[in-house]
């Protein structure tokens, strides 16, 4: 099962911190994986814009060509800026 986390302006604009799903057949890559959830509809398209969310699988930054298991944590968030 994959444990789905989401954090800050993501979190607020989904309306959920996480969520586990089993992923389908064809779900293959982080890309997929975004797409897939994209087809819930607004808000969710906002997972598939790479310049404004990010995503770590394992806690590690990826890009979204990575391929997922199904047991992993994916965490989507918004790049973050230092001061």
């Amino acid at each position: 099962m994959l444990n789905l986390q989401y954090f800050a302006s993501v979190r607020e604009q989904l309306g959920r911190e996480s969520e586990q799903l089993d992923l389908p057949a064809d779900v293959i890559t982080v890309a997929d994986l975004a797409a897939w959830l994209a087809e819930r509809g607004a808000p969710w398209a906002l997972l598939t814009d790479a310049q404004q969310v990010l995503v770590a699988v394992d806690q590690e930054v990826v890009d979204r060509e990575r391929t997922l298991t199904g047991q992993e944590e994916v965490a989507f968030f918004p790049p973050m800026t230092g001061g």
